[in-house]
């Protein structure tokens, strides 16, 4: 059994979804159920015995060290997170609370649980933590990719805030011997993105007829990496990679956003086009540049196929047309995951409302 933190949120419950789908080992799923986690993305699991769900924070020591007394989970998988940059810019504090707080005290709980163990048990245990590749700050046009020995350079608090357990978890593997081993990955994409993140907004406002917003020039370059490629990522490296190590996991993808926005219009215009005969790039709307924006990152994922031997199945032109025929498959999901809080939200990041 392996105990997944964060498991109903995009990456998570992807990660749940194709776990029990590859194998039988039951997941302990803990997610306190913030705006971005939904169940409705696991309602496939809600008779199967193997899933086990659990609402509660990572920060509630007593909840997270009474699941691992009870279920005895082989790893921890730590998905768990506050991570949109735009929000963190508004509001910090959740993102300290969460992301340094609470990554603290489950590596407490983790590592009485595991002390504990019998040898062959601890011996077999890992906590595997899933991070970003923000830590590493932004890369001129020209530089060359992150690898796992950049040095961090943070320039949101969200960045930072991940950054920040990114240390805890090293010093934890250092000074008290925690079998840890953590993952970088780079911009993720696919089903049950909740539609605040670049692909999945641009995919619901052009297909509800609202302005795609822009920031600046859209010159921002990310690399891009489907879900389920990720997924098969850190499966790969709970099975065998080295602990206290780091494995930077990314797509080979990479991509200026506006050039993202363009494709996902491309693919709209041809698979659900506009009634008026138009082009959904007449949408397009650049808006104001956000505080500190990073101009480009770029993983250098050579280390995990090297030592590993993991490389994605999916370019970026297979990907973003699965996800954007996924969305256009369930409008259902999208319809339901837009609360009222959601388009306040985006009300008052781009001045306009999510839906009509």
């Amino acid at each position: 059994m392996i105990l997944v933190t964060g498991g109903a949120g995009f990456i998570g419950a992807n990660f749940v979804l194709d776990w029990l789908a590859l194998n039988d080992e039951p997941v302990i799923n803990l997610d306190k159920l913030t705006y971005a986690g939904n169940l409705e993305s696991l309602s496939s699991l809600q008779s199967d015995s193997r899933h086990v769900f659990v609402q509660g924070d990572i920060g509630d020591s007593a909840l997270v060290s009474g699941l691992l007394a009870t279920h005895q989970p082989r790893a921890v998988v730590h998905f768990a997170a506050e991570s949109h940059v735009d929000r963190s810019i508004h509001g910090a504090e959740d993102f300290i609370q969460t992301n340094i707080v609470g990554t603290f005290r489950l590596l407490e709980a983790v590592r009485a649980h595991w002390a504990a163990l019998p040898e062959a048990d601890r011996a077999a245990f890992r906590f595997l933590h899933v991070s970003t590749d923000e830590v590493y700050g932004s890369l001129t046009p020209d530089a060359p990719a992150f690898t796992e020995t950049h040095g961090f350079e943070p320039n949101s608090p969200y960045s930072a805030s991940k950054a920040a357990s990114d240390h805890l978890v090293r010093a934890w593997h250092h000074t008290h011997g925690l079998p840890v081993i953590t993952t970088n990955c780079s911009n993720n994409y696919g089903p049950y993105h909740f539609p605040e993140k670049l692909i999945p907004l641009m995919i619901v406002n052009a297909l509800a007829g609202k302005p795609l917003p822009v920031y600046g020039d859209g010159m921002q370059v990310r690399d891009w990496l489907y879900v389920k490629d990720h997924c098969s990522a850190i499966r790969r490296v709970l099975q065998g990679g080295q602990l206290g190590e780091t494995y930077n996991v990314g797509g080979w993808n990479e991509q200026p956003n506006i050039e993202i926005v363009r494709i996902i219009c491309s693919l709209l215009d041809e698979l659900r086009p506009r009634a008026d005969g138009a082009s959904y790039t007449t949408q397009i709307t650049h808006v104001k540049d956000r505080p500190g924006h990073d101009r480009r990152y770029a993983i250098d994922a050579r280390k995990i196929e090297q030592e590993l031997g993991w490389k994605p199945a999916e370019t970026f032109q297979t990907g973003i047309r699965k996800t954007v025929q996924w969305y256009l498959d369930h409008s259902d999901w999208v319809e339901r995951v837009q609360s009222g809080a959601y388009r306040q939200w985006v009300k008052a990041q781009y001045g306009t409302p999510a839906t009509a």
